[in-house]
């Protein structure tokens, strides 16, 4: 029995420590990532890079504060995952005030830029993606991370279209249409990440008691 809960132990250890090393990867990846994309959207004008680099910068903070909940208790994890989710609606409101703002300020953008940019943003994304894949399902903090990594990977595949049709049509709508595409689903995520956070706290109790 005593070997059993050690080997246990030990297990648990090991786990949280390729957790750290993972969002440690994932933090300075989404870090690097954010500046390059605040970068291009002011260059090029691009509403949908903006969405990106916004997203990027609420990842980043996101993976922060899981770093930081390795190795808590899952009420803590929980907690941290409610303000994820409030974190990712923080960005689609950012999102809607820009959005509404180009409706009104019409310019098209440089496509060059927007593509080499999404194109860099997608890869950065694909391969956090590819490192949180095995921790997904783990806890509730994990999940929250990889629903995050998940979307910049839709969102990438999103910009790119956003800068072809940009090139194409010459014309600023095709990147509005997929900023206000992004925005919804910053919506939809935030909405399942603060949902779940609040049903694993509600079971356990601690809206009740905090």
């Amino acid at each position: 029995m005593s070997d059993s809960c050690c080997q246990g132990s030990v297990d648990a250890s090991a786990l949280q420590a390729r957790q750290r090393r993972v969002l440690a990867a994932v933090l300075a990846i989404n870090a690097a990532t954010f500046i390059m994309m605040i970068v291009a959207a002011t260059m090029s004008g691009s509403s949908s890079l903006l969405s990106g680099a916004l997203d990027n910068l609420g990842d980043a903070l996101t993976y922060a504060l899981s770093f930081a909940v390795v190795g808590s208790t899952i009420a803590a994890k929980a907690k941290v995952a409610l303000f994820k989710g409030t974190l990712i609606m923080g960005a689609a409101v950012a999102v809607a005030i820009q959005i509404g703002w180009r409706l009104f300020h019409m310019e098209t953008p440089i496509f060059e830029m927007m593509g080499i940019a999404a194109i860099a943003n997608l890869a950065a994304n694909a391969g956090c993606l590819a490192l949180l894949h095995p921790y997904r399902h783990d806890d509730v903090n994990m999940s929250s991370v990889w629903e995050c990594s998940r979307n910049d990977v839709f969102e990438g595949f999103a910009v790119i279209a956003a800068a072809l049709f940009v090139w194409l049509l010459d014309s600023g709508w095709p990147d509005l249409v997929i900023a206000l595409a992004l925005l919804i689903m910053f919506l939809r995520s935030a909405l399942r990440v603060l949902l779940s956070a609040w049903r694993e706290l509600a079971w356990r109790g601690d809206i009740q008691s905090s």
